[in-house]
C-alpha cells in the first residue's frame, strides 16, 4: 500500500508530488474497473454463451444483462459490507 492512501497525506506533498499521486490514484482506479469488467465478462460469458454465433438472440442478451447486473449488485454489496466492517472496527478503536 502507498504511504499516501490517506487524503490528508497530500498536505505534506509538493504540488508536483500531489499531481503525480492523484494521477496514480486515478490510474489505479481505472485498473480496478478494467479488472472488474474483465471478470464479469469471463463469468457472464461462461454462464450465458452456449455457442458463439453472428448475432445474440434475445435470451442470451437478457442473460448477459441480468448476469452483469447481478455481478455489479453483488460487488457493491460486498464493498458496502466491508466498509461497514471497517467503520465498526474504526469506531470501536476510538472508544
Amino acid at each position: 500500500m502507498s504511504d499516501y492512501e490517506n487524503p490528508t497525506d497530500f498536505e505534506n506533498l509538493s504540488p508536483n508530488d500531489k499531481e503525480l499521486q492523484e494521477f496514480l490514484m486515478i490510474e489505479k482506479q481505472k485498473a480496478q474497473v478494467n479488472a472488474q469488467i474483465h471478470e464479469f465478462n469471463e463469468v457472464c460469458w461462461e454462464k450465458c454463451i452456449g455457442k458463439p454465433s453472428v448475432k445474440l438472440d434475445h435470451a442470451t442478451e437478457t442473460c448477459l444483462s441480468n448476469c452483469v447486473d447481478r455481478f455489479i449488485d453483488t460487488s457493491l454489496l460486498i464493498t458496502q459490507r466491508f466498509a461497514q466492517m471497517l467503520q465498526k472496527r474504526s469506531d470501536s478503536g476510538n472508544m
